[in-house]
């Protein structure tokens, strides 16, 4: 039987995560992923996810955000 984990993630993270999981899949679908690198590709995916979303906020402001 599978061990439960409880996660309680910020908008933010929870965000990243499901930017990564779309890179992701979309390296799944492109036969980049196999059992030896997946630890690999997942992070990979997660540092992508990141280095996107900080190049957003670097260009782009949102509403009741200090220019």
């Amino acid at each position: 039987m599978l061990e439960q984990t409880r996660l309680t993630l910020a908008h933010s993270e929870a965000t990243v995560v499901d930017a990564a999981s779309r890179i992701f899949a979309a390296y799944q679908a492109s036969n980049r992923v196999d059992d030896s690198n997946e630890d690999e590709m997942v992070e990979r995916s997660i540092k992508l996810a990141i280095k996107m979303a900080k190049r957003v906020d670097s260009l782009v402001k949102a509403e009741g955000e200090m220019s």
